[in-house]
C-alpha cells in the first residue's frame, strides 16, 4: 500500500506541476515513446539476468506491494515456536525434535503457529538449522552451516536489487534513444506545418522526460524499497540462526530467545513484558 501511495504522490506532483504551468495533459500521451523505453528496458533486464533472478525479481516486486510479512506479530510467533521446540528438546532430549523437523507439515507443535508454518522459506531454514543438532553436530559445525545458508539468502536478495538498479541507471539513456528517434522523424517532416513539427519535437522530448521520470521516480525507489525489505527478511533469518546457535551451545530456551530478541530492530521487537506473556502462553499448552 505504501508503494502505491508513493507512486500516486510522484505522478500527482509531476502532472499537477505540468498542468499548473499551462501544459495540456494530451501533450504527454505518446505511447510510442513509452513502448520504445519500456521495451528496451525489458530487453536489457532479460539479457542481464538468469531466469531464476527474473523470477525472484517478480516475487520481490509483488512483495513490495504487499509489504513485509516479517512484522512484530510474526516475530512473536517465531519466538513462541522456538521456545516450544527448545523446551521439548530440553525436557525430552534433542532426538524428540526429529519428528518435528523431518516432517514439519504434520507436526502438531509447528502447526500451532500458522504464520511460521505457512512460510516455506522460514520453516525450511528452521528445520535445516535444527536437524544438525539432532544428528549431533558441534556448535562450530552448526555455525558454519547457518552462515553458509545466510550468505546464499543474502546473495539471492541482492541479485534482483542489482538488476533493478542497473535498469534504473539505463532508463535515462533509453529515454535519449527514444528522443533521438523522435528527432529523426521530425527531420523527415521539417518542411511541414509548424504545428506538426512542434508536435513531433514535443513527442521526442517526452521520451527524455519518461526515461528520467521512470528512472528516478519509480525504478530507483523500487530498488531501494526492495533493499530495505531484504534487510528486514535477512534480520528475521538471523534471529532464527541466533536461537539455533544458542541451542547448540546448550543455553536455556529463554536465554537464547532473549538474545535473539535484543538483536532485532525496535520496530519489531516485543517488550520484556510481552516476552514473559509469550512464555507463559507456551508453558500453559
Amino acid at each position: 500500500m505504501i508503494v502505491l501511495i508513493g507512486v500516486a504522490v510522484v505522478m500527482g506532483a509531476v502532472l499537477a506541476g505540468f498542468m499548473m504551468s499551462g501544459g495540456q495533459l494530451g501533450a504527454l500521451m505518446h505511447p510510442s515513446e513509452l513502448l520504445t523505453i519500456g521495451g528496451a528496458a525489458m530487453g536489457a533486464m532479460i539479457m542481464m539476468s538468469p531466469i531464476s533472478v527474473l523470477k525472484n525479481l517478480g516475487i520481490a516486486l509483488i512483495g513490495t506491494l504487499k509489504g513485509s510479512q516479517y512484522d512484530k506479530a510474526t516475530y512473536r510467533e517465531l519466538f513462541k515456536l522456538m521456545y516450544d521446540l527448545l523446551r521439548i528438546a530440553r525436557r525430552d532430549g534433542l532426538l524428540m525434535l526429529e519428528r518435528h523437523v523431518s516432517d514439519p507439515h504434520h507436526s502438531e507443535v509447528i502447526n500451532r503457529y500458522p504464520r511460521i508454518a505457512k512460510n516455506h522459506h522460514a520453516m525450511e531454514f528452521i528445520c535445516n538449522g535444527l536437524s544438525p543438532l539432532v544428528d549431533g553436530a558441534t556448535p562450530e559445525q552448526v555455525s558454519g552451516l547457518l552462515e553458509a545458508e545466510l550468505k546464499i539468502i543474502e546473495e539471492e536478495h541482492h541479485a534482483p536489487i542489482s538488476v533493478m538498479t542497473k535498469t534504473a541507471d539505463g532508463l535515462p539513456g533509453f529515454g535519449i534513444v527514444a528522443a533521438v528517434l523522435g528527432i529523426v522523424i521530425t527531420m523527415g517532416a521539417i518542411d511541414g506545418p509548424v504545428q506538426e513539427v512542434g508536435h513531433k519535437v514535443g513527442a521526442a522530448l517526452v521520451g527524455t522526460f519518461l526515461g528520467i521520470l521512470l528512472s528516478y521516480g519509480f525504478f530507483g525507489p523500487l530498488a531501494s524499497r526492495m533493499e530495505f525489505m531484504g534487510v528486514v527478511e535477512l534480520g528475521f533469518f538471523r534471529a532464527i540462526a541466533s536461537i539455533v546457535m544458542g541451542a547448540a551451545q546448550s543455553q536455556s530456551p529463554k536465554v537464547v530467545i532473549e538474545q535473539a530478541r535484543r538483536g532485532i530492530g525496535t520496530e519489531f521487537r516485543p517488550s520484556r513484558t510481552e516476552m514473559e506473556a509469550l512464555f507463559k502462553e507456551v508453558d500453559a499448552t
